[in-house]
C-alpha cells in the first residue's frame, strides 16, 4: 500500500468513532478495519474523481488531453474498486451513482428510466468517435460523479454493521470478480479490468486479514490462495491474453470455497440475498441457486417432475389432440426443434419466434424471447392457450385430464394436499414447469474441467473460453454460471439487449428486422427490438440462432458480433446496447470461441 493510504487510513483510524453512530462492538473482528479502510479509500476516490474532472476540462484538439483524460478515469475506477464491495453491499442505489449502466435503464414494473451516469458513462463519451462533442456532457458527469463522491462520508451517518455482514460482502465480492470484472463488464474500451479485479483482491486481503487471524486453520489456506493470486494478476502482461480459465480454476473458486469454510468456522454466515445458496461450493456446483427465487413457486420433489415430464408429451394438452410441449421442444434435440420457427396449428403458418431450447430455462427471471412472462408456469399456460401453439381445451385441461385414470394417482402423488376436484390446468402447468425447472444438468465437458477433470477440455476450447470471457466480450451479456442473461452477482435480474439482429444471414446486405421484441409490452423506444439474452449451455446443438433463427450457424453468430452487431452491418439501431464496434477476431479465436460453446454441451438423460 502507498504511503499516502497509510497515512490517510491511520487518520481514518482515529476518526472513524465520529463518523459513525455508535461504538464499535468490543467483541467484533473486522468491523473497525473495514470502517477504516472504507473512509480512508473513499478519499482517495474523492480526489481521483475531481483529477478526472479538471482532465475533461482540459480536453481540446491535442490527442494528448484525450490520453490523459483517459488515465485518469483508469485511476478514477481503480479507487472504485477498492470501495465496491462496500457500497455494493450497504448502499446499492448510491453506488448507481457512481457506476450505472452506459446505457438507460428501465425499472419495471413502473417503468421509471435511470439515465447513464458515473463511470461506465464516462468511458462510454471518452471512446466515442467525438469526444469533443461530448464534452459538454462529459463535463456534467465528471462534476456530478465527483459531486456524489464527495459526499460518501454522508452515508455512514448513524451507519452500524457486523462481521457477518463484511464477510458476505465478500462471498459475494469473489462472484462479481470472475463473474464481471475478468470480462471488463464495466470496463470494456479501457480494458482495465484485469488490474481492477487485482485491486479488489488486495481489498479482499486486506479486510480479510482479521478474520483469518481469528481462524488460522483456513485463514492460512486463504491467504495463500489470496497471495497467489494477487501473484498471477500482477503478472498478467494484459486484459486480452489474461488466463481467466487458469484464474478461475486455481484461484476465484477455491477461494470461493474457502471464504464459506472461515464464515461457517466463525459462526457468522448469513444469507441477505434472495437466490444465492452460501452453502454451495462455487457458483457452478447445482446447488449454487434457490431455485424457488426464479419466479416459480413450486415444491421442488421426484413425484411432480414425474408427472410434469409425462405431462409434457401429452398430446391431449392440445384442443386438437395433436400436439404437445415435445413437438417443438423435443427432447432429443436439445429441447427445440433446430427450426427457424415452428409450425403454428394453422396449416402453411408459423410461429412468430424461434423455438429456444428448454435447457436451463428455469434460470431465468423471465420467459419467451420478450420476457413476458415472469415464470414458468405463467409460460405454460400463455402456450396452453395460445391458439396458434396449443389452442388448449380449458374443459380438458381442467377436468378432463386431472380425472383421467392414467394421471389421477400421478396428480394425488405431486400433489398430496389437493381434492381431484381442485385439480386443474394451474396444477398442470405447476408439473410441467417442475420439470422444466429441472432441465438444468451442468453435465458438460466444461463442467468437468472446473470441477477438476483437467482432461475434459482441449487447448483450442480453454483458449475459446478465455477469449469469450475476454477479447470477445462475450461474457458481458452471457454471464456465468449459465451462460445467460442472469446478472451477477446477485442474479435478481435478467437483462434483455438490443442486438441489431437482422432478418436474414448475409452479413454484407444485412435486411432489417421489423420485430419490435419487448415493444410489444411497453411503448418505450429503448425496448424497440430488445430481447432476451438466451443460454448458450448447448448452443452447439440448437441451431439455428437468434429470436428469429437467422442465423444457420455459429459462424454466422459469431460474424454478427465480430463486426459489431445490427450497427456494425450498417443497419440503423438507434438504441443498441451491443457495442457497434468491430472485435477484430481472427478465424482462428473465432473458431476456439465456437470449439469452447461446443463445450458447454451436456450429456445427459432424458
Amino acid at each position: 500500500m502507498q504511503k499516502k493510504s497509510v497515512c490517510v487510513l491511520l487518520s481514518a483510524l482515529l476518526l472513524i468513532s465520529f463518523t459513525t453512530s455508535q461504538p464499535i462492538d468490543q467483541e467484533s473482528v473486522g468491523i473497525e478495519n473495514t470502517m477504516a479502510y472504507f473512509v480512508s479509500n473513499s478519499r482517495l476516490l474523492t480526489a481521483s474523481t475531481k483529477e478526472l474532472y479538471e482532465a475533461v476540462k482540459l480536453l481540446d484538439e491535442d490527442s494528448a488531453s484525450l490520453f490523459n483524460a483517459r488515465k485518469k478515469l483508469a485511476s478514477a475506477r481503480l479507487d472504485f474498486k477498492r470501495i465496491e464491495f462496500f457500497t455494493e453491499y450497504f448502499f446499492q442505489s448510491e453506488t448507481r451513482m457512481y457506476n450505472a449502466a452506459p446505457v438507460t435503464e428501465i425499472e419495471e414494473p413502473t417503468l421509471e428510466l435511470v439515465e447513464p451516469m458515473g463511470l461506465q458513462q464516462i468511458e462510454s463519451l471518452l471512446f466515442d468517435a467525438d469526444v469533443l462533442g461530448n464534452k459538454k456532457m462529459l463535463l456534467l458527469q465528471a462534476e456530478a460523479l465527483y459531486s456524489s463522491v464527495s459526499n460518501l462520508k454522508t452515508l455512514l451517518y448513524q451507519f452500524q454493521i457486523t462481521d457477518a455482514q463484511i464477510l458476505e460482502s465478500q462471498r459475494i465480492e469473489i462472484i462479481r470478480i470472475m463473474a464481471l470484472s475478468i470480462a471488463g463488464y464495466d470496463a470494456p474500451s479501457l480494458k482495465t479490468g484485469i488490474n481492477e479485479t487485482l485491486e479488489a483482491t488486495k481489498t479482499m486481503y486486506f479486510i480479510l486479514n482479521p478474520y483469518m487471524a481469528k481462524e488460522p486453520v483456513s485463514g492460512n489456506r486463504i491467504n495463500h490462495i489470496l497471495t497467489g493470486s494477487i501473484q498471477f494478476l500482477n503478472a498478467s502482461k494484459d486484459f486480452d491474453s489474461f488466463d481467466r480459465m487458469e484464474y478461475l480454476v486455481k484461484f476465484a473458486l477455491p477461494l470461493q470455497k474457502e471464504l464459506g469454510v472461515l464464515t461457517r468456522a466463525l459462526q457468522l454466515e448469513i444469507n441477505t440475498t434472495t437466490l444465492l445458496n452460501h452453502k454451495a461450493e462455487n457458483i457452478f456446483k447445482p446447488d449454487a441457486f434457490i431455485n424457488s427465487g426464479f419466479g416459480s413457486q413450486f415444491s421442488e420433489n421426484a413425484e411432480m417432475e414425474s408427472l410434469g415430464k409425462k405431462l409434457f408429451s401429452e398430446k391431449k394438452l392440445s384442443g386438437t389432440l395433436t400436439t404437445s410441449c415435445a413437438t417443438c421442444h423435443q427432447p432429443g434435440n436439445y429441447f427445440n426443434d433446430n427450426l427457424p420457427k415452428s409450425p403454428s396449428l394453422h396449416k402453411d403458418s408459423i410461429l412468430k419466434r424461434n423455438t429456444p431450447t428448454l435447457l436451463y430455462a428455469g434460470k431465468q427471471h423471465m420467459q419467451f424471447w420478450d420476457g413476458r412472462s415472469q415464470s414458468l408456469q405463467d409460460q405454460i399456460i400463455n402456450v396452453l392457450f395460445n391458439p396458434l401453439e396449443m389452442a388448449g381445451n380449458s374443459t380438458m385441461l381442467n377436468k378432463g385430464i386431472p380425472k383421467d385414470a392414467t394421471y389421477q394417482p400421478l396428480f394425488q402423488l405431486a400433489f398430496p394436499e389437493k381434492k381431484t376436484e381442485h385439480i386443474g390446468v394451474d396444477e398442470i402447468a405447476t408439473a410441467i414447469a417442475s420439470y422444466v425447472n429441472s432441465l438444468a444438468p451442468m453435465s458438460s465437458a466444461f463442467d468437468r474441467y472446473i470441477a477438476g477433470d483437467q482432461k475434459a477440455l482441449t487447448d483450442d476450447q480453454i483458449s475459446g473460453f478465455n477469449l469469450f470471457m475476454g477479447k470477445a466480450q462475450c461474457g458481458t451479456c452471457h454471464f456465468l454460471p449459465h451462460f445467460n442473461s442472469l446478472l451477477p452477482p446477485f442474479y435478481n435480474v435478467s437483462e434483455v439487449e438490443v442486438l441489431g439482429t437482422p432478418a436474414n444471414d448475409d452479413p454484407d446486405k444485412p435486411v432489417k428486422d421489423d420485430d419490435p421484441g419487448r415493444f410489444d409490452l411497453y411503448r418505450i423506444h429503448f425496448y424497440l427490438g430488445a430481447f432476451k439474452t438466451p443460454t448458450l449451455r448447448n448452443a452447439a446443438k440448437t441451431a439455428p440462432y437468434m429470436h428469429n433463427g437467422a442465423f444457420k450457424t455459429l459462424h454466422s453468430v459469431m460474424e454478427f458480433y465480430n463486426r459489431g452487431g445490427g450497427k456494425g452491418l450498417g443497419l440503423d439501431i438507434k438504441d443498441q446496447t451491443l457495442s457497434a464496434s468491430a472485435l477484430n477476431l481472427t478465424p482462428k479465436e473465432t473458431d476456439q470461441i465456437i470449439l469452447f460453446i461446443d463445450a458447454l454441451t451436456d450429456s445427459f438423460a432424458y
